[in-house]
């Protein structure tokens, strides 16, 4: 189909849901290869395959020719792939589980990670081109995750890869990055009050009022204080700080005008989750790190490690990043399904290992890409020492922006990881 300037093409192959059993139960993984309608007919522009942030997350249709998928439709044919259990791939969804009982729920959600997520992958790229045909991966935040699981367990038909705000942790565990990861958000949260000392008094304010007041949205749902304190994870995005200082005002002035706060204010906190569509996010948001120990909501044991994050902290509490916590699937609605099941694999041990180390060490596909230096979701240091280790590999370390770069400045993104990418390629 035609879209803006771009064939669109549709694909869907079956996988196993277990690819340790491949002739056991099947699910399908759909895909949508675009191209630029001007090289619609060029058969020697090689492919790529998009890896999402998440994970759970849903790659967006392609609606327009923009962004950073108008940089990728440059050089090559794009394959935006829809994660198992997102977009139209076989959906996973809170409100219609396919197993009831926890206990198999639990076995069956195991299988959406990003050593299932690459192996899909790879059964698509030889599926639309040919087994033996190579192609290059981009991945954004989690989707650089499933890059460096996929340069560990079949890198042998990758070109190269791009990884922008996604190098993983992968020597450390769970624990120590949740801790990492919340020392990060501690600090933004210091710069944040520095920068807008006026808004301490008023968290202080809101989470008083929410504590003890019933304030409901137009759905009777009442909002309480650490959920409105999730707009913390504002703090990690483009000008993330101002967002969220325009919010505390609205609250604050909700408060003395109303008593109560807006629908819009309820409408923010309410857009920071989509939990009801999103239970692979909810079940496996710490999962994706384990090589194999059970993390036991490693995030909330970190909150409760320091104190300015509880909600009596003076002046004001700290607002929390981008986590799920046990309560979650107590207060939301949405999660509840959810909630036995979510226990269970916090509790789950011999999680299989999702990184090679040695054969990353190894490495000789090209590798390039972005390290925030103050990212909120990639914690810098853990990044680095990804980096280090990992062959091949030439990355462009930077403070200029956060971890949506690509999508606020594109073709500067592009420009220089295309360019870095060309360069190590020619060296070999």
């Amino acid at each position: 189909m035609g879209i803006d300037r771009m064939v669109v093409t549709n694909h869907r192959i079956e996988v196993p849901l277990d690819w340790s059993d491949p002739t056991g139960p099947q699910i399908s993984v759909h895909a949508r290869e675009v191209v630029a309608a001007e090289h619609a007919d060029d058969a020697s522009r090689p492919p790529i395959v998009w890896f999402q942030g998440g994970p759970g997350h849903e790659v967006a249709f392609p609606d327009h020719r923009g962004s950073w998928l108008e940089q990728l439709l440059t050089r090559y044919r794009v394959v935006l792939l829809d994660q198992r259990g997102t977009g139209l791939s076989t959906p996973l969804d809170a409100r219609a589980l396919p197993i009831a009982d926890p206990t198999r729920l639990g076995d069956y959600l195991r299988h959406f990670r990003q050593d299932s997520i690459v192996r899909d992958a790879d059964r698509l790229r030889a599926t639309l081109y040919g087994p033996d045909t190579d192609w290059y991966v981009f991945g954004q935040s989690f989707g650089g995750f499933c890059s460096l699981t996929y340069l560990s367990h079949l890198p042998d038909h990758l070109r190269g890869v791009i990884i922008t705000g996604g190098f993983a942790p992968v020597l450390r565990e769970t624990e120590e990055i949740c801790a990492r990861l919340f020392s990060q958000v501690a600090s933004r949260n210091a710069d944040y009050y520095a920068r807008f000392p006026d808004d301490a008094p008023r968290v202080r304010r809101i989470v008083d009022h929410l504590e003890t007041a019933d304030d409901v949205d137009g759905h009777g749902q009442r909002l309480t204080a650490r959920r409105f304190l999730t707009l913390g994870n504002l703090l990690g995005q483009q000008h993330g700080a101002a967002e969220l200082h325009g919010i505390l005002e609205r609250a604050a002035n909700d408060l003395e005008q109303l008593g109560m706060l807006s629908g819009t204010v309820h409408e923010r906190v309410a857009s920071m989750m989509s939990p009801a569509t999103n239970p692979i996010y909810t079940v496996l948001q710490e999962a994706i790190y384990s090589n194999g120990p059970a993390t036991r909501w490693a995030a909330e044991r970190a909150r409760r490690a320091d104190a300015c994050f509880a909600l009596d902290a003076q002046p004001a509490p700290y607002f929390t990043g981008e986590a799920v916590f046990p309560w979650m699937l107590d207060e939301l609605p949405e999660l509840t399904p959810l909630r036995d099941v979510a226990n269970a694999l916090a509790e789950h041990e011999n999680w299989p290992p999702l990184y090679d180390v040695a054969r990353l060490e190894a490495n000789t596909v090209p590798v390039v890409g972005t390290v925030y230096w103050d990212d909120a979701y990639v914690e810098r240091t853990m990044a680095l020492e990804t980096v280090s280790m990992l062959g091949n590999c030439s990355p462009w370390i930077t403070n200029e922006f956060e971890h949506g770069a690509y999508r606020h400045e594109p073709q500067r993104v592009a420009d220089r990881l295309f360019a870095m990418l060309d360069d190590l390629t020619a060296r070999g």
